[in-house]
């Protein structure tokens, strides 16, 4: 049951993108509940100082060395933040990871069959794309040092997926059908799923401050946020000094935060912010980031989300489910005729 956690069955279709997408220009989120993260940790004794070039699987001509593994699991951990493999599950977290790209390749060959016409140019767009999320290029490759990968690597992984992509959406998403029935079972089967928390939508002006402040720093702070409270009591635009003022990357959106349940932010703060009402401003806010003004737009009281407003996702979901099963089907089926072998 944790692996089932720790890798879901789906494949690493897309994993490579994704895990690059996220990696760019983190925000700040206002004030999380407590620090960064942790990062995903591992078994430390396991594998380190394998070759990365020993062929652990061949998918008929195609082999899997110890580097693509590793590759794996650093991309399956760095989208699992926390994540920790027990030593005695270390093991069995490897083999379903080596199989999920057995499954991948086996799915890639399968595509290879069909005639894309378009793929070089979806490739294309593709690395644009998530050269985009990165604001200089030494940014871009340092991720990609991260998971053991250069830019021609990239590209390979990006043509496969996408390839990969126009064989289940041609083979098995197109096919796919939820009925209304499906919908409302869904629906009537999961009601702690359609609970709406309380929420706010806030916005903040943040006078940050670091760890390592001095006294006198930390008043100087302080009083800057006080002078900016003062004026926005006497009618200053909180957007438009947001965007001048804040440490907060939100600030480039006028301190603009989102809807966000308790839970989210750091406790400080977010006690701060259910206790105004829409329209209110804070007193200053002090939290491990600094100081902050908050401001609250509006507030939602905690209901069930009817199922009008949620037949839309839930239709999504299960079509991803079933996609996801038929995907699965399909390489199991791919697998059989293959000339499969495992070597770690």
């Amino acid at each position: 049951m944790f692996l089932s956690q720790a890798v879901k069955k789906s494949l690493i279709v897309s994993i490579l993108p994704l895990a690059l997408t996220a990696c760019a220009l983190s925000s700040c989120k206002a004030a999380p509940s407590g620090s960064s993260a942790p990062a995903a940790t591992v078994n430390p004794l396991a594998a380190a100082a394998a070759d990365p070039a020993r062929v652990i699987a061949k998918v008929n001509d195609l082999v899997i060395t110890r580097g693509d593994l590793e590759r794996a699991k650093k991309i399956v951990m760095a989208n699992k933040p926390g994540l920790t493999i027990p030593p005695m599950l270390y093991l069995e977290f490897e083999t379903q990871t080596l199989n999920q790209l057995i499954s991948t390749e086996l799915l890639y060959q399968e595509s290879r069959k069909l005639e894309i016409k378009d793929l070089d140019q979806q490739v294309k767009e593709k690395m644009a794309q998530i050269r985009k999320g990165f604001p200089r290029q030494e940014d871009f490759e340092r991720e990609l040092k991260k998971i053991s990968l250069d830019e021609k690597g990239l590209e390979a992984s990006t043509r496969k997926d996408l390839a990969i992509a126009y064989l289940i959406n041609t083979t098995i998403a197109s096919k796919v059908e939820v009925s209304e029935d499906e919908v409302k079972k869904f629906y009537q089967d999961n009601p702690d799923k359609f609970k709406q928390p309380e929420m706010v939508r806030a916005s903040h002006i943040l006078i940050g401050v670091n760890g390592k402040a001095s006294a006198e720093e930390k008043k100087a702070a302080r009083e800057q946020a006080e002078k900016l409270r003062r004026d926005l009591a006497a009618g200053a635009d909180f957007a438009k000094l947001a965007r001048e003022v804040s440490s907060c990357p939100s600030g480039k959106q006028g301190g603009e935060l989102g809807l966000f349940p308790k839970g989210k932010m750091d406790p400080v703060f977010e006690k701060a912010a259910f206790e105004l009402k829409p329209g209110s401003l804070s007193e200053v806010v002090e939290t491990p980031f600094g100081y902050h003004i908050i401001k609250v737009a509006e507030r939602k009281k905690a209901a069930d989300v009817p199922l009008a407003a949620a037949k839309d996702k839930i239709k999504d979901y299960l079509r991803a489910q079933k996609v996801s099963t038929g995907s699965e089907t399909l390489a199991a089926e791919a697998r059989k005729s293959a000339k499969v072998e495992v070597m770690l």
